[in-house]
């Protein structure tokens, strides 16, 4: 598996803080060789990105780059629990989109963070992986991602 940190560079990205839960659940948990990391929002700088449904206030691509920056979260999330040097792989991707009657293309919004946890494990990025339609998400959010990842010590 490739470095995590020298794709991440690669990239172009830096590790966000962690982002604070807006309710009562930690970031991350670690149990056995599995971390779970909590849904994550599209948050930068303590601040929501964006609001709004995919497919009426926000554009498909701009729900994408979104759902990018849930997965940088999440990375950071995990980071802060274990470090991403521990991860083995992602094992599992659940992406939410608040959609707009009629808008099927969640798989395609989800693809954001399945694309971001790909460039940045390579092999190891690849996942089971479900992208949902909902109508509303917290904070008026049109993208959460949440993760499975194995970890070794």
């Amino acid at each position: 598996m490739s470095d995590p940190y020298e794709k991440l560079a690669e990239l172009g990205l830096k590790l966000p803080e962690v982002v604070p839960p807006v309710a009562a659940y930690v970031p991350a948990l670690r149990s056995g060789d599995h971390v779970y990391v909590s849904g994550q929002l599209p948050m930068a700088d303590g601040k929501l990105l964006a609001t709004g449904k995919v497919g009426a206030e926000i554009s498909a691509e701009q729900a994408k780059e979104l759902a990018a920056r849930c997965a940088l979260n999440g990375l950071a999330a995990l980071e802060w629990l274990v470090g991403l040097g521990k991860v083995v792989r992602i094992v599992k991707v659940v992406g939410f989109v608040a959609s707009a009657p009629g808008f099927t293309g969640q798989p395609g919004v989800i693809n954001g963070a399945s694309e971001l946890f790909g460039a940045v494990f390579g092999e190891a990025g690849k996942h089971a992986r479900s992208a949902v339609g909902v109508g509303e998400l917290p904070l008026g959010s049109p993208v959460e991602v949440e993760l499975i990842a194995e970890v070794r010590d």
